[in-house]
C-alpha cells in the first residue's frame, strides 16, 4: 500500500448497485477509483464515460494483477461473492463486499478466516448501518429514552426487483437483520418464517418473518417485492416512548410520547389502564449519504487500522440467521433457533470462527 494516505479501490459489478459505489469512491478524499471491472460491455462503457480516470476490463485477473490496488469492492450477485472475495483476499487486497456477505454460514467463515489470516479489512455491505436516521433510534434506544423495548415491526417492500439467484428473504431481509442488530445489540435467539412464490415458482417473492431476541423484544419483517407502493416504515415501541422511521419521509424520524400505563388500583379489584398522548418531536437529521459514510469506514480500517462499524462478525450472524428463516420457510413456518455458539470450524477445517474473529486486522 502506498503511503500517500489514499486506499486504490477498484468496484467490481457496475449494474444496479455498483455505479453508486464507484461514484462514492471516486468522490472520496480518502480513495481513489483505480479499476472498474463488468462483463457487461455496455454496462462498462457507461461507467467508463461517467469515470474517465479510472481504468476498466471486463477481466478481473486483470484487476488483481495490479501491484498498486489496495481494495475492492465486490457489487455482484451474491452466488459469486464467495468466490470473487476468495480471490481478492489471496491476491492480498481488502475486500468490501455487498450485503449479504456470502451465500452461506460456511462460506462467510471461510472469508472471514481468510482475511484475519492474512491481516486484510474485510468489510460486509450492510450500508443502513451508516444511515443517520439509523443512528440517530441508537442513539435514543442507549439513552434508554424509548424504555425498554417490547416489538419493533418493520416493512420492506416495492414493486419489481426480482433477483435471478436469491430468494426475497436473501435479498431484503439482511438489511433489517443488520438494522435490528445494531439496535439491540445482537441477533434473534429465534426465528419463524413464511412465504409465498407468486410470480416464479420456485422463489419466494413474499415472506413475514418473526424473530424473538433475548431480552423478550419480538420483531416482524414484512417483505415483498409485489407492492402497489415502496415502503421502508419501522415502528418501535417501548414502555416510555415510540418511534416511527419511515427511510422515505421527509422526516424520517418521528417520537412520539405515547404509550399505556396500568396504576396502582385504587381499590381492591379495581384496575384501569390508561393511556399517553403526549408531544410528537422530529429530531434534526444530516442529510449525508450512507454509502459514502461506509466507503469512509472503509478506507480508514484501511490506512488507520480502525475497526468497521459493520464487522465481519455481523455479516456471518446475519447469513446465519437467513439460513435459520429459509429452514423455518421449508418446514414451513416452524421455530428454528440462531445459535450462539461461534466456535464452528470453517469449511476447511482450520481454527475455529471464534478466533478468526477475535483478531483484530493489522494492515500492513
Amino acid at each position: 500500500m502506498s503511503g500517500d494516505g489514499i486506499a486504490r479501490i477498484g468496484v467490481v459489478g457496475l449494474g444496479y448497485w455498483g455505479p453508486n459505489v464507484a461514484r462514492n469512491v471516486a468522490a472520496s478524499p480518502r480513495a481513489e477509483l483505480r479499476w472498474l471491472c463488468d462483463r457487461s460491455p455496455e454496462t462498462l462503457a457507461a461507467a467508463a464515460d461517467r469515470h474517465p480516470q479510472a481504468r476498466s476490463t471486463g477481466s478481473y485477473e486483470e484487476l488483481l494483477e495490479d501491484p498498486e490496488l489496495d481494495a475492492v469492492a465486490i457489487v455482484t450477485p451474491v452466488s459469486t461473492h464467495y468466490e470473487l472475495a476468495v480471490a481478492a483476499l489471496e491476491a492480498g487486497k481488502h475486500v468490501l463486499v455487498e450485503k449479504p456477505l456470502a451465500a452461506s454460514s460456511s462460506q462467510a467463515a471461510d472469508l472471514i478466516e481468510l482475511a484475519a489470516e492474512r491481516s486484510l479489512v474485510l468489510l460486509p455491505g450492510h450500508t443502513f448501518l451508516y444511515s443517520p436516521p439509523v443512528v440517530k433510534v441508537k442513539e435514543l434506544l442507549d439513552a434508554g429514552a424509548l424504555g425498554e423495548v417490547y416489538f419493533i415491526s418493520l416493512s420492506r417492500v416495492n414493486l419489481g426487483l426480482h433477483q435471478p439467484d436469491v430468494s426475497v428473504v436473501w435479498d431484503l431481509a439482511p438489511h433489517d437483520l443488520s438494522i435490528l442488530s445494531f439496535w439491540l445489540g445482537g441477533m434473534p435467539t429465534e426465528v419463524s418464517a413464511l412465504s409465498r412464490s407468486c410470480v416464479f415458482p420456485e422463489t419466494p417473492d413474499v415472506a413475514f418473518v418473526n424473530l424473538r431476541y433475548g431480552a423478550g423484544t419480538i420483531a416482524h419483517l414484512e417483505l415483498s417485492w409485489l407492492s402497489p407502493v415502496k415502503l421502508r416504515r419501522t415502528s418501535i415501541v417501548g414502555s416510555e416512548k415510540m418511534v416511527v422511521y419511515d427511510d422515505t419521509s421527509n422526516e424520517p424520524i418521528r417520537v412520539f410520547d405515547a404509550g399505556a400505563e396500568l396504576p396502582a388500583p385504587e381499590s381492591f379489584g379495581e384496575f384501569r389502564l390508561t393511556y399517553r398522548t403526549g408531544d410528537i418531536v422530529s429530531p434534526k437529521i444530516d442529510a449525508v449519504e450512507p454509502l459514502a459514510l461506509e466507503v469512509e469506514d472503509f478506507c480508514a480500517a484501511i490506512l488507520d487500522r480502525t475497526e468497521t462499524r459493520s464487522s465481519p462478525r455481523l455479516g456471518y450472524e446475519v447469513v446465519r440467521t437467513v439460513e435459520a428463516i429459509e429452514r423455518s420457510l421449508q418446514s414451513p413456518g416452524r421455530p428454528y433457533s440462531t445459535g450462539d455458539d461461534l466456535d464452528v470450524e470453517t469449511s476447511n477445517g482450520d481454527a475455529p470462527l471464534s478466533a478468526a474473529l477475535s483478531v483484530r486486522p493489522h494492515v500492513r
